[in-house]
């Protein structure tokens, strides 16, 4: 649930915004490559976690 602000570094093959956090790869549904946005993290796996944009 914690809430950080991310800079938005490729797209992955299914089309999510892709950043890195301290060695985790975050997804991020309808991000762009070059944005920076604040995120929501929403759930946490292994190695990488799925956030939503917030504003």
């Amino acid at each position: 649930g914690d809430v950080v602000e991310v800079e938005i570094v490729e797209k992955s093959r299914r089309g999510d915004g892709v950043a890195r956090v301290e060695g985790f790869v975050v997804f991020v549904p309808g991000a762009e490559p070059g944005q920076r946005v604040k995120v929501q993290i929403e759930k946490v796996g292994d190695t990488y976690a799925i956030g939503r944009v917030v504003t």
